[in-house]
């Protein structure tokens, strides 16, 4: 008797949603296994494509990045692919090393999705930014994302109607077609700008007026002047970031900008630590509170701290009424890790009274490490919120490396725990091996 073949069996759709978990080289070759299954991959509806370990190769991309003849005739095998697909292609990324005379090949692949018409999702990663592309107006775009490329809006461009998901990391874009490209999409419920760069290095400034954006991710730069939220009633999420590690005070006022821009809707704001140095430096105006803050994110450098920015961050505490959960990305800087300024750890060793998160909302405190050997650091931190935060619950210190000083630090927080009279739990979690100690 000869074997059943059980899969052939199975319903097309089926077959192809098998078939579109398969790595697309050894989808193709499933063509030669009989002629029903001849056009099976073409119905495949996601192309991850480049020199990833997570994207299809599709093929030997050992010389792409080296040989110009290779590389183009890898273009070309994906222009090949696309062309051959018989179904709605939905997702496509790809990730390539372009030079300069190569983008008109990416050109006629974007050209090509335009045509399949049922693209939702699309991620470029050019790697370099020689060539320009021309932005098609994809109608059924829900997601879009660009890193390392130089982006133009051609004269007839439309605007993306469905939309709700667009980042920008790393490209170049003059300043009215990244208002026009943002303009146009107005049912954007998550943008996220990174590095953003313009041609002749021009000054950015942007306007937002998002009815139905939720979460607002920005890298400043030197290249961005301004950034003003008109309009973003539905707005939850913020995180800032700052790229700029000089010539702070002329950035503060725009990063004040951005940070009570978000005061009025957002629950979850998210800031770095050169962010918190300029609001330092900017004219806090004391009187503003987050009145919908839960969660907040902060990077601080105890290291690089001074009294001015420790103002900052009792103000953030002070604004935030009803916080309650605090998760501090601490950083160092500095090969000893173990050091922390005599006047910090005078200021965190400070009892602070009518800061009303501390008193009635606040319950959880994550205090994020890469390496416990920064005992200090960890230590100053937690001694300010056992001194101070009466409603506190949990203290996590999260860490990666340095397990070998893990006993000294227990010995420190119980220490501390015993002359605060802190009723906190405190807890140390190694996140490598994902293991909790409870300090007792």
């Amino acid at each position: 008797m000869g074997e059943t073949d059980q899969i052939s069996s199975l319903p097309s759709d089926l077959i192809v949603s098998i078939l579109c978990r398969l790595p697309l080289k050894d989808a193709i070759r499933t063509s030669a296994l009989a002629r029903s299954w001849r056009h099976l991959w073409t119905f495949r509806s996601r192309l991850h494509l480049g020199n990833y370990p997570y994207l299809d190769r599709l093929g030997d991309t050992s010389n792409i990045y080296s040989n110009d003849l290779v590389a183009s005739s890898w273009i070309e095998r994906v222009h090949h692919v696309v062309s051959s697909l018989r179904g709605p292609l939905l997702h496509f990324e790809l990730s390539h090393f372009f030079s300069s005379h190569q983008f008109s090949l990416l050109q006629r692949l974007l050209d090509l999705l335009l045509l399949k018409g049922s693209l939702e999702s699309l991620l470029l990663f050019c790697l370099l930014d020689r060539g320009v592309i021309n932005l098609p107006s994809f109608h059924s775009l829900k997601k879009l994302e660009l890193r390392r490329c130089r982006i133009v809006l051609p004269a007839d461009f439309q605007a993306f109607d469905r939309l709700s998901s667009l980042i920008l990391h790393n490209i170049k874009i003059s300043n009215d077609d990244l208002q026009l490209l943002i303009h146009l999409s107005n049912n954007l419920t998550a943008l996220k700008v990174i590095n953003l760069g313009t041609f002749g290095n021009q000054p950015v400034s942007i306007k937002l007026s998002l009815p139905f954006l939720r979460y607002l991710e920005f890298g400043l730069n030197r290249f961005i002047e301004k950034v003003e939220v008109v309009s973003a009633p539905c707005l939850k999420q913020t995180k800032i970031e700052s790229l700029i590690f000089c010539n702070l005070q002329q950035f503060a006022s725009l990063h004040l900008e951005l940070v009570t821009s978000s005061a009025v809707t957002v629950s979850y704001l998210s800031l770095d630590f050169c962010v918190l140095r300029c609001l330092s430096l900017a004219a806090l105006p004391l009187n503003l509170t987050f009145p919908r803050v839960r969660k907040l994110k902060l990077a601080p450098c105890i290291r690089a701290m001074d009294n001015r920015t420790y103002d900052a961050f009792i103000w953030l505490l002070r604004s935030m009424l009803f916080l309650e959960k605090l998760t501090l990305k601490v950083s160092d800087n500095g090969s000893d890790t173990n050091w922390v300024d005599v006047r910090m750890v005078e200021l965190f060793s400070m009892k602070h009274d009518g800061i009303s998160c501390l008193d009635k909302t606040l319950k959880r405190v994550k205090i994020d490490m890469d390496d416990l050997n920064g005992v200090m650091t960890g230590m100053t931190l937690v001694r300010f919120f056992m001194l101070n935060a009466r409603a506190l619950k949990l203290i996590k210190v999260a860490y990666c490396f340095g397990s070998e000083i893990e006993p000294n630090m227990i010995e420190e927080l119980q220490k501390e725990k015993v002359t605060t009279s802190s009723k906190a739990n405190v807890v140390i979690f190694r996140r490598i091996e994902n293991i909790t100690v409870n300090v007792k």
